[in-house]
């Protein structure tokens, strides 16, 4: 709700006031070693609060109606986590908002992109009445692709209208991730609609590989960033053209390492961090953006350069003018920390207030939605035979903590006009069903790299559509995954020998958990040792599952219509043959 002018004066009155030491600060951080992102500079001082303001640093003489002794710590900017999602999360909004705002994470700006596919303007709608309810500062980019392509079946359709009803809500900032690029260098009237409706509003971008004349279209549309670089060439280019490029350190993407020498104060600007898909069990274990911190000061990232990543820049980059400085005027998000090279969180101060139990007990977060979102009859093994002209054929090749993935040519094993799995080769079948209701569509093929020697896993989290995945040695196996996974109405599952070992129920669009966050942590680590024993030793097996029907991302992929020819956008048959689509 927007102040009147009499409420903003009172406010200025006092910022005034505390500011000057008239009267004391609402809050004050004493002499706390401040790092100012804009110079570098570490130093000690008190940092005055009025209200969610920040009145009055470099001076050791303020004094407040509370403070708080920070001679032995450090004090940094509230951190950003510029393009996310929070279902990727497994729980519900006000879940993450505890697990990351208790990291630094001051503020989110998420793209509800995967209940959108599902639930469409419905799954909109709740994350940002969620937004307004959580104690960080969540904001919202409205999906853009919903579906991502034609190329996959999704559960509902956003077009430009859709969108545009919703652009001048308060949590909003504009358009997130335009990731059918194709669709933009080609003139697709539909895009190109969505486009105009935000022209002059930002534009999230999403071009894996994208560069030269195709990237300068790209840009010239009025995107703005791209979290899918994975290399420093490409990066570079990006950023040459003024292209902020956000560092993304996910689940299963971990790019920090790749492009942490980047990181120094002349380019820092045009640098963000963002974590994009992050479980529970992954937070808890190595923590949020400040393990991003952490990782590119280790990598040999200039400390303040990074903080700045961290902070000033992703502020800017979305035009979020009033944060990530401490500084007088800026919102009072404050970070904490025992040792500013670990980044190790000692503290949070979300809006002047120290952020603890109470912060999230008194939140008013709207019910949650989308049960009942998995419609699916169960299945029988038959489903998954695999007929094909001989024992050759497209293979996808899994490539650990990437989300691109290799586009193989391989013999497995072929009896009755049928090609087979082979975990000697460590190649599974792969099948994604369409579980909306609207076609029933099953797309098969086969995958090399998880590891699995016997047994099968399923998931109805798979970007973008969200259909139901499955990976198995075996049909059978791989049937009654998938048959739990509907009785769950959604989640992850573990089967070997007949037998379920291990759920997670995922029931609110399929997506999510309604158990608190560390009940999540345990079920997920409680699989990541199942998984292990069936031979899996990938990080986060569910979350690599979940990219594999992700069309628009290289090279190959597989979607409830078939294999994915990511690189050209068209589908191919089990033997490596374009399909024409009608």
């Amino acid at each position: 709700m927007t102040k009147n002018r009499t409420d903003i004066k009172t406010n200025l009155k006092a910022r005034i006031d505390q500011a000057l030491g008239r009267v004391d600060a609402d809050l004050v951080i004493r002499a706390v070693r401040m790092l100012n992102v804009a110079t570098g500079e570490v130093e000690r001082t008190d940092i005055a609060i009025c209200g969610d303001k920040i009145v009055g640093t470099y001076d050791d003489n303020y004094r407040g109606r509370r403070e708080i002794d920070g001679s032995d710590l450090f004090a940094v900017p509230g951190f950003i986590d510029t393009h996310v999602h929070p279902e990727s999360s497994l729980v519900q909004p006000g879940e993450f908002d505890r697990l990351a705002l208790s990291r630094g994470t001051t503020t989110a700006i998420a793209d509800p992109h995967e209940i959108s596919n599902v639930l469409g303007i419905a799954g909109l709608r709740y994350f940002l009445e969620a937004a307004e309810g959580t104690a960080m500062d969540l904001r919202i980019n409205l999906s853009s692709c919903v579906p991502a392509s034609a190329l996959e079946t999704s559960g509902a359709r956003l077009d430009a209208d859709d969108l545009v009803s919703l652009r001048d809500h308060p949590k909003v900032i504009g358009l997130a991730e335009f990731m059918n690029f194709p669709g933009v260098l080609a003139k697709d009237e539909a895009v190109l609609d969505k486009l105009a409706a935000f022209d002059g509003w930002h534009i999230d971008g999403h071009s894996p590989l994208l560069g030269g004349r195709p990237l300068n279209a790209y840009l010239a549309c009025g995107v703005r960033n791209c979290h899918e670089v994975t290399h420093r060439d490409e990066a570079l280019e990006k950023i040459r053209k003024g292209m902020q490029v956000l560092i993304r350190d996910g689940s299963v993407t971990r790019d920090v390492e790749a492009l942490a020498d980047l990181i120094d104060m002349t380019r820092s600007p045009f640098l963000a961090f963002c974590t994009d898909d992050r479980t529970p069990l992954h937070i808890a274990e190595d923590g949020h953006i400040d393990y991003l911190i952490r990782t590119a000061i280790a990598k040999g990232a200039p400390m303040a350069a990074t903080y700045r990543t961290a902070t000033w820049s992703a502020a800017r980059g979305f035009g979020l003018t009033d944060r990530g400085l401490l500084a007088p005027g800026y919102l009072a998000d404050i970070v904490l920390l025992s040792d500013l090279e670990s980044c190790q969180v000692a503290g949070v101060i979300k809006s002047g207030r120290p952020v603890d139990a109470e912060t999230f007990a008194g939140r008013r977060l709207p019910a949650p939605i989308g049960y009942g979102s998995i419609k699916r009859a169960p299945v029988d093994a038959a489903l998954f035979r695999t007929p094909c002209a001989g024992p050759t054929g497209p293979v996808i090749g899994l490539v650990p903590q990437k989300i691109i993935t290799e586009a193989l040519v391989l013999s497995l094993p072929y009896t009755g006009g049928e090609r087979h799995a082979d975990p000697g080769q460590d190649v599974l079948k792969v099948a994604v069903l369409e579980r909306h209701g609207h076609n029933g569509n099953v797309g098969r093929g086969f995958v090399k790299g998880f590891g699995i020697t016997d047994g099968a896993i399923a998931s109805s989290f798979g970007h973008d559509a969200h259909n139901i995945i499955v990976v198995g040695t075996n049909d059978e196996d791989m049937a009654l995954a998938v048959n739990r996974l509907i009785e769950l109405q959604g989640g992850f599952v573990a089967v070997v020998g007949g037998q379920v070992r291990q759920d997670l129920p995922l029931p609110i669009a399929g997506l999510m958990s309604d158990w608190p966050a560390e009940d999540v942590e345990r079920r997920l680590h409680a699989l990541r040792e199942q998984l292990r024993a069936m031979g899996c030793h990938l990080d986060e097996p569910f979350v690599q599952l979940a990219f594999l029907p992700l069309s628009m991302i290289p090279h190959l992929k597989i979607t409830d219509r078939g294999l994915v020819d990511a690189d050209h956008h068209h589908l191919i048959t089990l033997d490596g043959d374009r399909v024409t689509v009608g």
